[in-house]
């Protein structure tokens, strides 16, 4: 009977570990970064074996994630890898994983620990002045509009690939913790991150300062990188859309709404798949108690034109990712659109929301909100629906 050296790639499931590499593009974080939390805070595998290299066992890979999640929240690395230490107790033994110190960084004092380990403090809310991501009215593509900065570079994840980096720039912590999760393809912290997000800033601020920049980075590292970083676009684009239409839902099936008001139509141009965007606004304007019609992506120009006339709508929203797609003469017919009885009829104001309207800036007829927020403004103060 021979023995078989364990595999160099390693799997959370080999008892001999996993290798250091691995690790890292499992969690979306470079191998310095593993040394140095293990140098810095503890952090190493249980078991070291001299002149080897270290493995890290499914305990040790559990306690990492652990401590991605908490950073991934705003928790302070020191901090988090204090509870990560503590949680990764292996069972009978009442000793925390890791090293048996427990050192802080360079120049932190005792003084600056948290009091409760077992509660790590959450993200505070941001600095006022933070980045505002022009949701609706950035430069064309998946991106804001906004060069990527000098800002942090997320590691890329998947078995043979080098990381390439996510370009971030300027965002909120909050913004960052779930990009970092979307690299790690890391559903369950995705989704935390997202309910939290949104039952902490409410959803206007979610979007416009968490979801959208997050996106937009994913967006453009894809596009740049051929068929890299798909799944990981997938997925929070999956997560995103679902926590938006939680939120309509949940908003459209409040007691006391009326069917009476006309609805927003909301939809997307004609070979427009971008849905998100309405997703979000279809989603707070549910909370503000406004009437939806979603379309949703990709209308042929008849189906809209149909939908305006049958039900008088008194407002259309139009979103185009980009110019191919942004038809200003189906925005000027729609505009131009009269419904309603003989003797009082009436129009419907369009607004052109997206990156792709760019070339609308000067028709006085069509409405072009610049940001989620603007958008929703706007709608509040049309017809029936009241002031915002």
């Amino acid at each position: 009977m021979t023995t078989t050296e364990p595999h160099s790639g390693g799997h959370p499931g080999d008892e001999a570990g996993v290798t250091t590499g691995f690790l890292a593009r499992k969690l979306g974080v470079s191998p310095t970064t593993l040394r140095s939390w293990d140098r810095r805070y503890g952090l190493g595998p249980a078991a070291r074996v001299e002149g080897r290299h270290r493995r890290w066992s499914p305990d040790d890979v559990a306690m990492m994630q652990d401590m991605c999640r908490m950073t991934a929240a705003g928790v302070p690395p020191a901090e988090a890898a204090r509870v990560a230490r503590r949680r990764a107790v292996p069972e009978g033994t009442g000793t925390p994983i890791g090293s048996a110190v427990e050192p802080g960084p360079p120049g932190e004092s005792a003084a600056g620990q948290a009091s409760s380990p077992e509660r790590p403090s959450p993200a505070g809310r941001p600095p006022d002045g933070g980045r505002v991501s022009e949701g609706y009215g950035g430069a064309e593509g998946s991106g804001s509009g906004e060069g990527s900065g000098s800002g942090e570079v997320l590691e890329g994840t998947g078995a043979g690939r080098s990381g390439g980096g996510l370009p971030l720039g300027s965002v909120w912590q909050e913004c960052r913790g779930l990009a970092r999760a979307a690299v790690r393809l890391d559903a369950v912290a995705v989704q935390e991150q997202l309910t939290r997000a949104v039952t902490t800033y409410g959803l206007i601020t979610a979007w416009e300062e968490i979801l959208a920049p997050a996106l937009h980075a994913v967006g453009r590292k894809w596009e740049s990188a051929g068929d890299q970083y798909v799944e990981v676009e997938h997925l929070l684009s999956w997560h995103v859309s679902a926590t938006l239409r939680h939120c309509y839902v949940r908003s459209s099936q409040a007691p006391g709404r009326s069917g009476d008001a006309l609805p927003v139509v909301l939809a997307c141009m004609p070979g427009e798949l971008h849905t998100l965007p309405l997703e979000a606004l279809s989603a707070v304007l549910a909370e503000r108690g406004l009437p939806v019609l979603m379309l949703g992506g990709a209308v042929p120009a008849e189906a809209l034109v149909a939908t305006v006339r049958r039900i008088g709508s008194t407002a259309v929203v139009l979103w185009s990712q980009s110019r191919s797609t942004a038809s200003l003469a189906l925005a000027r017919h729609l505009a131009a659109t009269r419904w309603g009885v003989r003797g009082a009829r009436t129009h419907t104001a369009v607004h052109v929301c997206g990156p792709g309207w760019g070339a609308a800036k000067h028709e006085t007829q069509l409405r072009r909100p610049r940001s989620l927020r603007d958008a929703v403004t706007a709608l509040a103060g049309d017809g029936p629906y009241g002031t915002a």
